[in-house]
């Protein structure tokens, strides 16, 4: 372990959110610390709602791997927030089975009952409306 990285990191999350990482990060070859990505920025975004730079960069050091490869992964998976989302996150699927299933009007029809466009939130902080890829979903 990086001996900057752990004091970057609890400056930031919570010392049980360090050992949940700290679980991920043991199932994985010790050379391989890296691999442990996707874990470490869905804990540190279930304390922290979103992920900022900072928080990035943080999970980047602790896990010795260059920041623009956390990045990558965190903007790559819409999983992950950037910004503040609303308490309701409703997510629409944008690929083709489902466009072809009109998946639009679905996207269309919320945005207009919320009055928000895609990747937006309400001016009351109660829904954020998204577009994602495949929710595995299509047989409801």
């Amino acid at each position: 372990m990086n001996e900057q990285s752990p004091r970057l990191l609890t400056q930031l999350i919570t010392q049980e959110s360090i050992a949940d990482i700290d679980h991920w990060i043991a199932k994985y070859p010790a050379d391989q610390r890296q691999s442990a990505v996707m874990g470490a920025l869905r804990i540190v975004q279930e304390e922290k709602s979103y992920l900022t730079k900072a928080l990035m960069d943080a999970v980047a050091e602790y896990l010795d791997m260059p920041a623009i490869a956390v990045y990558e992964v965190a903007t790559f998976y819409t999983m992950y927030e950037h910004k503040q989302p609303g308490k309701r996150v409703i997510s629409v699927c944008r690929s083709v089975s489902c466009k072809l299933r009109n998946s639009d009007a679905v996207t269309n029809a919320l945005s207009d009952k919320l009055g928000i466009s895609v990747n937006e939130t309400t001016s009351d902080g109660e829904y954020t409306l998204r577009e994602v890829e495949c929710l595995g979903a299509c047989a409801f």
